[in-house]
Order: structure tokens, then sequence, then C-alpha cells
């Protein structure tokens, strides 16, 4: 059965393009063309902002009580539950995530969240917020809805990215326009089917895809009133000197080139354990994964030759086979953007592992896990984000070393700390600069702020502040 698509989502219609661009869609795991599916121009941004637009001004979705909108929120999670298992086969056949991953963070996370942020929205406190006035009677502080959002989503986690921003934007009563990476199109026609479904009003989400520029006018466009972005640090920069032109509130997530510090009392066998998800995920293709490996220089040497070990134990293969831990780069020119680094890594430290494609697979986009040892941090493959399954092994003198090591970068998203003990672990964890750390694990947690600091980005995901960043505060001084 095809899985072409011939019309984008946009005031609960299926509107057909404005022109016959397409974008052709990719098997990571062979390099077939799996899928066509339209490719939005100005035109097409156009309808979609307009039905927002038209949403937030003239339908009750944002006077709402939020308790209301709870319930639609809790419905549309139902319906993306029932497509669990369609949107984790979409994603890892176009990302080449590994179908085991895809199946919890893509098919069954995004539940969750949808699940948080009704649970917030349900359990509002109705009564105003009334404040003490220096100047009169008292002050009504209100938190109203941002109004229409411009969400620009990677491909990456294109499902647990888009949500992050719509649940907590549908929470505040703000409508969406989400603009999908052309890689991964075919999941967003899935949501937005569990969208349809689940009775969501007219116009409150909206989904085209769209190149580079068409996004760039998506957010400039005089009917956005925010923009939400995940994505790499360049293109970050590029939306928030826009949104800074036109003063218009943005949260960026951007990349990251976290440190992963193993201090000289860790257990080894638990980091090991803990790489997949906190160095690794997604074949590398996390933008919080701790890839700067910080090793003590007295078992610089052990914690080399134990990582080398594990990456050799690690199966590389199609997505889609559940007995996969590293599938193939989401595209053809992202492994070579991947290559690129390792041949510049091979100059610059030494090779201990992988480097290369793996044998006997002729076809999709894979790389070998890789580890370089004898990295400075000054090196490139220690500075630039590569956003593959690439590790570098830094050595580090004592505690104080290792952190003005991991603070020496200019991203800061990520990071983990290992020991023995816990409290000496979370002393370290609380001198490295970043916007989140793991202790003994990495795993971002729903009910606390998720993002970045320097190169990182600005703002935050998930936890109660998260809905913050799209309401509007007004204050009333009553003055008699």
């Amino acid at each position: 059965m095809s899985m072409d698509r011939d019309a984008f989502f946009i005031g609960n219609q299926w509107v057909k393009p404005s022109s016959d661009r397409t974008f052709k869609l990719i098997n990571a795991s062979t390099g077939e063309a799996i899928a066509r599916v339209p490719e939005a121009i100005e035109a097409d941004v156009d309808a979609a902002v307009a039905a927002a637009r038209d949403a937030f001004d003239n339908s009750p979705w944002p006077r709402m009580k939020a308790s209301e909108r709870a319930a639609v929120m809790e419905r549309f999670m139902g319906a993306l539950a029932a497509r669990g298992g369609d949107i984790a086969k979409a994603v890892s056949l176009q990302n080449g995530m590994p179908i085991a991953l895809s199946e919890q963070l893509e098919g069954g996370f995004p539940v969750g969240i949808l699940q948080y942020y009704a649970g917030l929205a349900a359990g509002e406190n109705a009564g105003p917020d009334v404040r003490p006035s220096q100047m009169g009677k008292e002050t009504l502080v209100e938190r109203n809805p941002v109004g229409v959002v411009a969400a620009i989503v990677p491909w990456n986690f294109p499902v647990t990215l888009a949500i992050n921003k719509i649940a907590p934007a549908m929470a505040a009563g703000c409508t969406v326009v989400i603009k999908p990476s052309p890689g991964t199109v075919l999941d967003s026609y899935l949501v937005a089917e569990a969208a349809l479904e689940a009775g969501v009003p007219a116009g409150v989400l909206n989904w085209v895809a769209a190149d580079r520029a068409v996004g760039a006018y998506l957010v400039s466009h005089p009917g956005i009133d925010k923009v939400a972005f995940t994505g790499s640090t360049a293109a970050g920069r590029k939306i928030g000197a826009t949104c800074g032109e036109l003063l218009r509130p943005v949260t960026l997530e951007l990349g990251g080139k976290s440190a992963a510090i193993v201090l000289e009392d860790a257990d080894l066998g638990s980091f090991l354990a803990g790489i997949p998800m906190a160095s690794m995920l997604n074949n590398g293709q996390a933008c919080y994964n701790g890839t700067r490996i910080l090793a003590p220089a007295s078992r610089y040497g052990e914690v080399v030759d134990a990582i080398a070990g594990m990456l050799g134990t690690l199966t590389v293969g199609d997505a889609m086979d559940a007995a996969t831990h590293v599938g193939p780069m989401a595209s053809e020119a992202h492994r070579e953007r991947v290559e690129g680094y390792i041949a510049k890594g091979k100059s610059e430290a030494r090779l201990v592992a992988g480097g290369g494609r793996p044998r006997n697979m002729n076809r999709g986009w894979f790389v070998e896990p890789t580890l370089f040892a004898d990295v400075a941090n000054s090196d490139t493959i220690a500075q630039e984000e590569i956003f593959g399954p690439v590790l570098s092994v830094i050595s580090y003198a004592n505690d104080a070393d290792a952190v003005r090591i991991a603070n020496d970068s200019d991203f800061g998203l990520g990071g983990s700390v290992w020991s023995s003990d816990a409290e000496r672990a979370l002393s370290v964890a609380r001198q490295v600069e970043s916007g989140t750390v793991g202790v003994n694990g990495y795993m971002p947690s729903l009910g606390a702020p998720f993002g970045g600091i320097k190169g990182s980005g600005l703002g935050r995901e998930f936890g109660p502040e998260a809905v913050g960043a799209y309401q509007q505060l007004k204050s009333i001084y009553v003055m008699g």
C-alpha cells in the first residue's frame, strides 16, 4: 500500500497544496524511496496561519476554561496512544531510529506529555491571582494565551519534539502551525489524524511541511505571535535574530556537546550500561548526548578499553529490526557530515574503535559506532556537535579539572556525572554549566524544565514552566 500523501492538515481539513512541489521520503536503512508528500509554499503557510489565527481570534478555544481544554487533550491523548505502533514504525522508517527505542520515545512518550499537560490544565486554579498593591486597592495578575504559535520541529525525535510544543500551547489556549522536517513527515499525518478523531477544534492544530526558506517565511509571518524551535544552533541564531527584530517571543532548544564525567570512584559497569541512553541515544542523533567522555588520568586506559569493548557488543542494523541497537544516520547528507568529522578526528586523535561503514551493509546510511582517545578538549571533535555515534575520551587530573573541561564549551544543554558517591557526584553536577545534568544516568523528566544555556538555546520545555512560555502576563491595577 502506498504511503504517499497529497494534502496538508489545515483547519481540520485535508487541503490540497498550492503547487505540485513534493518531498521524497527515504528509508534510512535501505536508501529506497518510500513516499512522496506535498511541500508547502508561502501560500500554504498563509492558509495554515489564517486558520490558526481565526481559531484564536474567533473560536471559543482560548476562552474556554482550562479544564475544558484538558478534556480535549485527554481525548487527543487516547487517539494518539491508539496510533503509537504506527507512529513508531513511520519514524524508524524515515530517520533510522531503532524501532525498540522509537516505540518508547515516539510511540509512547508523547502520550505521557499530553497526559502531563492535560493534568496541569485540569488542576489549574480558576480563581483570580490577587496581589497587594502599594499605591491602590489591589493588583489582579492575568495569564492569557500568547496567540498563534509557529512550531518548527527537527527530524531526530519528530513526534516527541512536536508534542513538547503542542501540549503546553494547548494547555495555555494557543493555536499552532507545525512545520515538520522534510525528512520526517509521515508521522505528522498520523498525529493530525489523531487530533481530528479526538475533536480538537478546527484551526487549533495545523501541519504544513516546508523547506528552510518557507520555514523562515513562517517565522517572520505577521500572523504569528510566538515561535518555538528545536534544531541546530546555527538555525536557532537566525530564528532568534528574526524574532529579536520583530520583538516576537521565541523558545530555542538547540544543539549540545555535553560532557559525561566519570569520577575516579565510578563503577564502570554502571557507566557502560548508561552509555546507550546518556551518550549514544538514537544512533548518536540526540542533542543532549554526552559525547565528550571525561575520564580520570589514573583510570584513563581502563575507561577507554571498557568503552571500546562495550561498543563492540552493539548490533548495527536495520532500524525496523527489534534487535538493532544502532541504526543508520537519518540521511545520506547527514552521514557525509558525520564521516567528515570522523576524518577530522583521525587527524586530531587516536582512533580506537569504528571509524568506517559496517561491512556487508551496502544499503542505507550506516556509520560504525566510533571511539577516539587521546582527545584534547580543544580538538574539533570535542568542540563541535557531530550528531552521530562518535565518542571522544578526554583525560582530566582531578574533579576541579573535570569541571573546567566540561565547562570549556560553547554549549550547555546536557551532561552527566558518574560516581559511587552520590553526594560527590551531586557536588560536581552543581558546578557544571548546563541547563540539565544527570547523576549516574541521564533522562529528562516531564515535571522539570529542560533546555540549555549558551549556544544550546533560550527558554525551557517540560515542567509547569513550559506553559508560561505560551502565556502573556497582564497586571490590572485596581486603585479604588
